[in-house]
């Protein structure tokens, strides 16, 4: 078993069990393992059971690149000071050539620095991978499943819903990056209560913009978006509706709102640059007996009982602290039902192997029920993993917008795409863990200068695309340059960088936390602002210009890549 956490703010320790991870990472450990037998077996620490092996980033590198604290660990077992088994240790070790030298270090750590030659051969392997430099094959084409936003489609989508749909894009993004097969899927709730009271709202408004007199449900959608859609639905139509009952004409209105709501949130999606592979209709589980089914399996294990004129789910058999509602006394389904029967296609006819929610943080309570489905129907819980996305509080300066669906005054999230552009969004969404509530400054999203990350990284791209240029119009082909030349700390801390990309990568499948990959960018493009200004790139020593436009060129390649996974746009120019 191999640990390691890297040096980006926010990461913990990751477990990567049977995986094949960074080779350098796999060579250390073997040699620690190695050194480690070696010092028991000449008698410089008792012998033991070795305990799991920790590599980890440093936080500061002036202390390394990698990092063991096992000294600590076998201190407690043999009694010997942890500094003085480190010592006995590195004396045993046959350090791999990537690896330059290990020192101990107070209170017990052996540290471990990677050699200027290996990390000077990272950047043709850089340029060599091209568009692919970051990829793996962690996950060996396992299927697996986002389902993400997910809105009733009751009316426009707001900021809360657009970091749902960052999200899930960007880790479906990454997923494919690691080697998964992917399919991404919208769930269309549009069936049920909600949807009904969307009807009966809409028939009002409709009735209202017509010069006649009708209340709204009191517990309706007051948006004036539901307004400006009856209006719309006149525009169309006429007055056809108020000829039919009123049952019939809420059916016709409900079916043609959603219809129109839908397609306004496909827009939205798409200027977010958010794409789904499936949107998948709540009513299709009851039209194709996907419903039915799941129900009757649950019957068949003894899970499904009845009383109080209601059919419940015996979750506190499963460990849950009561029974759940499944059928309504007057015979409807609950939306815990349709999230079953949606849950067993999706394990047991669509076949997936692992799959993924995104929901909001009201859904909290909806998780271990979910659990407790699964294990009723025989899946291992462990395959499915939810992500609870908090609240977003849209801010511009000091002044909070409130952001209620069911309000008249709302702004969209198309109207703060449009306001501070689809780049921005994406990396505000990005730059907080899911299960952090977030502010979103509209006026810091909307700065040219580097206080904002989205212009800074970008900003950086376009430098660097601007050095490259040069190198075109001078005719100065690097294909041959001499890498051995970049020995400077700003070129070897460049390297050293660029080269956590796939490591980063791997840390955000485990832990299903995106954000790090905007720590990631912006450190790899402060560190080369930081080279851009202390090494000069196009200078008369031609061989050093060479070396260092291949550097530049490998950032380039890695950037755009950082860049893409988030779904931000690569500028040439800025």
């Amino acid at each position: 078993m191999l640990y390691y956490k890297t040096n980006y703010p926010g990461y913990g320790v990751i477990t990567l069990n049977g995986v094949n991870v960074d080779m350098v990472k796999e060579k250390l450990l073997k040699c620690i393992q190695q050194a480690v037998s070696d010092t028991q077996q000449e008698g410089c620490i008792p012998l033991a059971i070795l305990p799991d092996i920790n590599i980890e980033r440093p936080k500061d590198l002036r202390h390394g690149d990698y990092a063991t604290g096992l000294p600590l660990k076998l201190a407690r077992i043999s009694g010997i000071s942890p500094l003085e088994i480190a010592k006995r240790i590195i004396n045993h070790l046959s350090l791999p050539e990537e690896i330059d030298n290990a020192v101990a270090a107070p209170p017990g750590f052996i540290n471990f620095t990677l050699s200027d030659k290996w990390l000077c051969q990272q950047v043709s392997v850089i340029l060599n991978a091209d568009k692919s430099y970051g990829d793996t094959n962690l996950g060996s084409n396992t299927y697996i499943q986002f389902e993400f936003v997910s809105v009733n489609p009751t009316g426009p989508l707001h900021i809360g819903h657009g970091r749902g749909a960052v999200l899930g894009s960007t880790l479906a993004n990454i997923f494919t990056s690691a080697g998964y097969k992917v399919e991404r899927e919208y769930y269309l709730n549009d069936t049920g209560n909600q949807i009904n009271i969307f009807g009966t709202s809409l028939y009002a408004r409709y009735q209202q913009c017509l010069g006649k007199e009708a209340d709204m449900p009191i517990n309706g959608y007051f948006g004036n978006y539901m307004t400006a859609l009856a209006r719309k639905i006149i525009s169309e139509h006429g007055e056809k509706f108020l000829q039919l009952s009123q049952q019939e004409a809420i059916t016709q209105l409900t079916k043609i709102g959603m219809e129109k709501i839908v397609q306004g949130i496909k827009q939205d999606l798409q200027l977010l640059k958010v794409d789904f592979d499936v949107w998948y209709s709540e009513k299709d589980l009851y039209h194709n007996g996907q419903y039915q089914q799941a129900m009757e399996k649950l019957q068949q294990r003894g899970y499904i009982t009845k009383r109080e004129n209601a059919t419940w789910f015996e979750s506190s058999v499963l460990g849950e602290d009561k029974d759940n509602v499944l059928v309504r006394s007057d015979g409807s389904p609950t939306y815990f039902a349709s999230d079953i029967a949606y849950h067993h296609s999706k394990f047991l006819q669509r076949k997936f192997d692992r799959v993924i929610d995104i929901w909001g943080a009201d859904h909290q309570g909806h998780v271990p029920r979910m659990k407790a489905v699964l294990k009723a129907l025989s899946i291992d819980p462990e395959r499915l993993s939810v992500i609870l996305c908090q609240l977003v509080t849209l801010r511009r300066g000091k002044e909070v917008i409130k952001v209620s669906k069911r309000s008249g005054d709302v702004i969209t999230l198309r109207e703060v795409i449009d306001e501070v552009g689809t780049d921005a969004c994406r990396f505000f969404f990005l730059s907080r863990s899911a299960d952090s509530q977030m502010d979103f400054d509209l006026e810091l999203a909307k700065k040219q200068s580097v206080d904002n990350p989205v212009y800074y990284i970008q900003y950086a791209h376009a430098r660097i695309a601007s050095i490259l240029r040069l190198a075109n119009e001078k005719h100065i082909a690097y294909d041959e340059g001499d890498l051995s030349l970049l020995s400077t700390k700003p070129e070897l801390s460049l390297i050293r960088c660029l080269t956590f990309l796939p490591e980063t990568i791997e840390n955000v499948v485990d832990t299903l936390q995106p954000q790090y990959l905007t720590y990631y960018s912006q450190e790899l493009a402060t560190l080369f602002h930081s080279f851009y200004k202390q090494c000069r790139v196009v200078s008369q020593d031609e061989a050093l210009t060479k070396a260092r436009l291949k550097l530049v060129r490998a950032s380039q390649i890695t950037l755009a890549k950082t860049l893409r996974l988030m779904g931000m746009t690569v500028p040439e120019t800025m």
